[in-house]
């Protein structure tokens, strides 16, 4: 303590004399001149007294003499003098003092004036130093950005160079390829060709002309019978494609339908099943293309499959491997595998039968909303909030294309079974057509809101979009043109990604409310019915894709299933 106390003694000291000199310069010349005043009215008294003195003598000692009287007026008359003087300097002494006052009042004002603009000159120097900090530390990080931008172009244009060898590689493989397939399609016909001379003269041994022609005659008629039987099973729904060993599948799926209650072509009107589906809002649903079960996707990361075909619920299964909600869920063709986008900027592919995770396709900068697969199986496209879309080869397990849509997608459909054109909806209100062979998109339709979800008819030739303005519109694919809207009074879109859909022909429509219920329209847009059972918002439908029934799920954990009466 002691050590400190000459510190402040000298502070305080210094800043007196600081003070004093400061306060002195103002006021030096009046405190002289005041001074030099009272100095000067001190001398005036005391001669003012020797002079009272000196006349009260003369008075005394002369009496009342003629030459004394003359001494003693002019004496008077001095003294007169020398009180109108003693009265101006009183006068100019008061004014001094006045003076005095109204400067130390200006230099009050002076210092308290001192005072804010030194504690403002202190905050602005603080400031000035923290903007210094931030200065430097983005110039520091802008560094870290150019270099890291350089390693990425670097980076880039090696995956440039080597996606162009990659490319030579694939054109010399495919010309590689169609040489070789062209060459084995004339050793096939070559071989038919000997086969059927081979056949012919075997039959020319072994059989008469008669029975020969009558077997002709046979094969014949079975053909025609056949082509019948064909054009008789035709119908308007487009099937997936499948290999020649599964050529009943449609049959197949029917049967499986009407064993189960669900196969009808009436609507759907009364509740199958109600469950629990996921601990969480319940955000896809989609039916299997082969069998009686449900896929549902939740916002608590696991893509669930049930099976409804019973009157007893069965679960069949989790898929897990996601690290955030999932966002829609597709099955390819066969329904061997299942697709699921999620939160986590990623997308996934599992199997159904052992329900293990195969491909995870991790590439994109923002939440996943939509995917579908595209033609075949090995082939997969994305449409994120990062407002690109990307296709992905399974068998390399790589992005082989990037197409930028300018806009966050929030759906996405594929137009034929090749896989050839892809169609979006977009945040900006856009539907977007993308033909996988170019770049860039073409045709772009605008609707009046941003679009939810798309549906696309199994013939191809009818576009459904859900859009925010709580309507939904439908369109020709022909004529790239609205022809029709679905809308009333109580629907209202729940969601940014609520999905609507066709049912097995395209010839009604379903799509959830906001406030639980489900609306039906037939596709001349008339209302037919209204489905009550969810208490929350509808976020997705899905139709049987060989019956009536209808799968809905909300963002109260449940999922329905709707069956006629």
């Amino acid at each position: 303590m002691s050590s400190d106390e000459p510190d402040w003694r000298s502070v305080l000291i210094n800043r007196l004399q600081e003070r004093n000199r400061r306060e002195v310069v103002n006021f030096r010349g009046v405190v002289t001149n005041n001074n030099r005043l009272l100095d000067l009215v001190d001398q005036l008294k005391a001669e003012n007294l020797r002079l009272s003195v000196q006349n009260e003598k003369l008075r005394s000692g002369l009496g009342g003499s003629g030459g004394d009287s003359a001494a003693i007026a002019a004496l008077e008359k001095k003294l007169l003098t020398q009180q109108e003087e003693l009265t101006e300097l009183h006068k100019r002494k008061g004014e001094n003092a006045q003076l005095i006052v109204d400067l130390n009042l200006k230099v009050e004002k002076q210092n308290k004036q001192l005072k804010e603009k030194e504690a403002s000159l202190a905050e602005q120097q603080a400031v000035i130093v923290s903007l210094k900090a931030e200065v430097q530390m983005l110039n520091s990080s802008l560094q870290e950005l150019k270099g890291l931008n350089t390693l990425l172009r670097d980076e880039h244009t090696s995956l440039q160079l080597e996606l162009s060898s990659l490319e030579e590689k694939l054109r010399k493989t495919q010309d590689e390829n169609r040489a070789l397939v062209e060459r084995l399609i004339k050793y096939k016909a070559k071989d038919a060709e000997k086969l059927n001379e081979e056949n012919e003269t075997f039959l020319k041994k072994r059989f008469s002309s008669f029975f020969l022609r009558k077997r002709s005659d046979k094969v014949r008629r079975d053909l025609e019978e056949a082509a019948r039987e064909s054009r008789r099973s035709s119908s308007p729904i487009s099937l997936p494609p499948e290999r020649s060993d599964r050529g009943s599948l449609s049959d197949i799926c029917g049967a499986a339908a009407k064993m189960t209650g669900f196969y009808s072509d009436s609507l759907p009107s009364s509740v199958h099943l109600k469950f629990e589906a996921h601990d969480g809002e319940v955000n896809a649903v989609r039916w299997s293309p082969i069998e009686r079960l449900v896929a549902t996707g939740g916002a608590d990361r696991k893509v669930k499959l049930w099976d409804v075909g019973k009157t007893v619920l069965e679960p069949r299964g989790a898929l897990v491997g996601s690290n955030a909600g999932v966002n829609s869920v597709d099955f390819d063709s066969t329904g061997s595998m299942i697709l699921g986008t999620s939160n986590d900027f990623a997308s996934r592919v599992w199997t159904v039968a052992d329900q293990r995770l195969r491909h995870t396709l991790t590439g994109h900068s923002g939440k996943v909303m939509a995917a579908k697969f595209l033609g075949e199986p090995s082939k997969v496209v994305t449409g994120s909030h990062d407002r690109t879309l990307k296709i992905w080869d399974l068998r390399s397990k790589a992005c082989t294309e990037t197409k930028f849509a300018g806009s966050s997608c929030n759906d996405l459909v594929t137009t034929d079974s090749s896989g050839s054109t892809i169609i979006s909806g977009h945040f900006d209100k856009k539907i977007r057509f993308w033909d996988t062979r170019t770049d860039c998109s073409s045709n772009d339709i605008v609707l009046q809101g941003k679009i939810t979800s798309l549906d696309l008819s199994k013939d191809c030739k009818y576009l459904l979009s859900c859009v925010r303005d709580d309507t939904i519109k439908l369109l020709d694919l022909r004529m790239n043109q609205i022809i029709g809207t679905f809308s009333n009074d109580n629907f209202k879109v729940g969601c940014d990604w609520a999905r609507v859909a066709f049912n097995m022909d395209a010839s009604r429509v379903a799509a959830g409310s906001a406030d639980g219920s489900i609306f039906i329209w037939n596709i001349g847009g008339q209302l037919e019915t209204v489905l009550k059972e969810h208490s929350a918002a509808i976020t997705a439908v899905s139709w049987h894709p060989f019956s009536s029934a209808l799968a809905s799920v909300d963002r109260a954990k449940k999922c329905v299933i709707w069956v006629d009466a």
